[in-house]
């Protein structure tokens, strides 16, 4: 992990906004090449971009005053910079990831690859205030633009065919986790405490719905959901200063099915300064590793949940989501920016 990127919650952003470039906060002798230029232009005017995603050294940018959303994809490694067009699906609940597009690649060497954005919304319709459908749509490597319906015998046909939901739903803003081949949101609803998530298989170009392990309670923190380091899909929370972990795996017959593997007790683990009123929050994980962020009343914690190890990264602050860019990272071979916007 070379730094991380963050996102506040609604209402705790600073008022004084100078920079529409998201704040990259560097964890190791690393500093990001940021373009010089301005990020914004003609199309879109001012805009203030809010980290949406982060996979395979690239990071995901999205417009936050903006709809429909622009969004760029950004190495803070190169510098190199992209803009991608308004995806047409764009709604009040949206998410999106980025991933490298080249098959069997190691992500050690990607920067220069051809990557892919997978954008999910979800839209109410009109006439059935009851209902609500889940779109999808992804990026085309090579020129950006979006998968959308296209004409088939005289019928428009969906590339990705709708999910239909309870008109009460909204997707987590939190970064999505890829686990076996598949992009995974976290679903809420407005009307109670349940939750679901949102699969989107990247080979079948479908979405679908996974059952929570558990309803959590309202005093609980919410929960986030965890690439684990078997490559199972994890679902963590916190509930007053334990810390429960469910992994979701696959039996002999094929059938997956959740099962609570960890619990931690987090009061004799962290540094805690008032126990009795302390919330803590789950702000984020790192895909593959069983690391999750922490928020406590004294700072934001690193916490590895096999072998108990954490560690301090950052001060107290409001975050909604701690974004970790992970890539590999040599100082004396430092990576030459390729033909792309100026960057320092």
């Amino acid at each position: 992990m070379l730094g991380f990127l963050h996102t506040w919650h609604y209402g705790s952003h600073p008022t004084k906004v100078e920079d529409p470039i998201p704040h990259f906060t560097s964890t190791a002798k690393f500093g990001a090449r940021i373009p010089d230029d301005e990020w914004t232009d003609d199309e879109w005017g001012n805009i203030y971009y809010t980290a949406w995603d982060c996979r395979h050294g690239r990071v995901l940018l999205g417009g936050s005053n903006q709809l429909p959303m622009p969004l760029v994809v950004w190495d803070p490694m190169t510098g190199c910079r992209r803009k991608l067009p308004a995806p047409w699906i764009s709604d009040d609940s949206h998410a999106a990831a980025v991933l490298c597009a080249v098959s069997g690649c190691d992500h050690r060497t990607c920067h220069s690859a051809p990557f892919q954005v997978v954008f999910v919304s979800l839209y109410t319709k009109e006439d059935d205030h009851d209902d609500c459908v889940a779109r999808a749509c992804v990026s085309l490597p090579e020129t950006g633009d979006w998968s959308k319906p296209v004409p088939q015998f005289d019928e428009w046909v969906e590339p990705c065919p709708d999910l239909h939901l309870p008109a009460d739903a909204f997707i987590k803003p939190m970064p999505p986790v890829l686990v076996q081949g598949a992009l995974h949101f976290m679903l809420k609803y407005v009307d109670d405490d349940s939750a679901e998530i949102l699969k989107y298989d990247l080979t079948s170009n479908s979405l679908s719905l996974i059952d929570a392990p558990v309803q959590y309670s309202p005093i609980a923190s919410a929960p986030i959901l965890m690439a684990m380091k078997d490559g199972s899909l994890g679902f963590a929370l916190v509930d007053k200063l334990t810390l429960y972990i469910w992994s979701r795996l696959m039996d002999s017959n094929r059938v997956a099915s959740w099962t609570q593997c960890r619990i931690t007790n987090l009061r004799s683990l962290l540094p805690i300064q008032n126990p009795e009123e302390i919330s803590l929050i789950l702000v984020g994980s790192v895909e593959g590793s069983d690391t999750v962020f922490v928020t406590t009343d004294l700072g934001i914690y690193e916490i590895n949940v096999k072998s108990q190890r954490w560690k301090k990264i950052w001060k107290r602050e409001n975050f909604r989501s701690l974004i970790p860019y992970m890539s590999f990272y040599n100082p004396q071979e430092r990576v030459t920016p390729t033909p792309c916007d100026a960057a320092h």
